[in-house]
């Protein structure tokens, strides 16, 4: 058992989604108060719903309607645009483009600079690799490469 102070609150400023996923689940079931962080220079549409743990940093922007998992992390100047689906322990990695109504699994990578097209989606447990543009569905888990997005082989 964890002790916790009654106004502590908490949150997992680790990298790697299986790790914070890890620390996260073990913090909540101990009766951790989780918080979100939101950069003051990133803009954040009204509707925007997010689980808990959940970090966005400056210059990103989340677009009306978008929904994030919980200990999800949106770097910086990083975009999900309108109606896109991000699923838990997600990080969309620096300057990456999620346009919208895309769905993005659990555990998934989304490299610097890549880019996800509209109305696509990733399976839960990939990697999607910097500079990459993800131009169809993508239902294999994997680590994805290139323009368009491949599986590496």
């Amino acid at each position: 058992y964890i002790h916790y102070l009654d106004d502590a609150v908490f949150f997992v400023a680790i990298g790697n989604g299986s790790v914070r996923r890890k620390i996260q689940t073990m913090l909540v079931e101990n009766g951790a108060k989780m918080v979100n962080l939101i950069h003051p220079n990133a803009v954040v549409a009204e509707d925007v719903r997010m689980g808990v743990g959940t970090v966005i940093m400056a210059g990103a922007v989340i677009n009306p309607g978008a929904v994030l998992g919980s200990g999800t992390i949106i770097n910086t100047c990083a975009s999900v645009d309108h109606d896109c689906r991000i699923g838990d322990y997600v990080h969309v990695a620096v300057g990456a483009r999620i346009c919208g109504t895309v769905q993005i699994g659990d555990d998934t990578w989304v490299g610097a600079g890549a880019t996800v097209i509209h109305s696509t989606s990733v399976c839960a447990g990939c990697m999607i690799g910097a500079g990459a543009v993800v131009v169809n569905n993508i239902q294999k888990q994997g680590v994805y490469l290139g323009v368009p997005a491949k599986e590496k082989n």
